[in-house]
């Protein structure tokens, strides 16, 4: 059989000390070599800090609560509901700046190493450094 099913108690987590990951698609789980799949879960005042993904496209969806979403100089709360589009190699970063849990689905493309994901932090460079103080 091609493809794989993956039960809820298969899922691979990892937690951070912003929140947890947990990894619906990649190449070590699914063999995936375009798609990037993830629920991200962001603590109460968590956030993945300014980053960059030099090779990948990512739609981030929220599926529950509220965040704060940036993308390059630009920030826009986002709900349930509502989606960001983030270019290859392009700034972004997203903070839960609320008291409740936000859980959101990031997909990334194409997979990039054996983790398919590829992270560079640029939030100790200015301007970012300085955005959120």
């Amino acid at each position: 059989m091609r493809g794989r099913f993956i039960q809820a108690a298969e899922v691979e987590r990892d937690q951070l000390n912003w929140g947890s990951l947990a990894w619906f698609s990649r190449p070590a789980t699914t063999g995936a070599t375009a798609l990037v799949v993830i629920e991200v879960t962001l603590s109460p005042g968590g956030g993945h800090n300014f980053h960059i993904h030099p090779d990948q496209e990512e739609s981030i969806y929220v599926i529950e609560g509220r965040i704060e979403q940036w993308l390059e100089m630009d920030s826009r709360e986002l709900a349930a509901g509502s989606a960001v589009f983030i270019p290859k190699n392009t700034v972004h970063g997203c903070f839960n700046t609320s008291q409740q849990e936000a859980r959101l689905l990031a997909i990334l493309g194409p997979c990039v190493g054996s983790e398919g994901y590829e992270t560079v932090d640029v939030s100790a460079e200015p301007p970012w450094s300085t955005l959120r103080s």
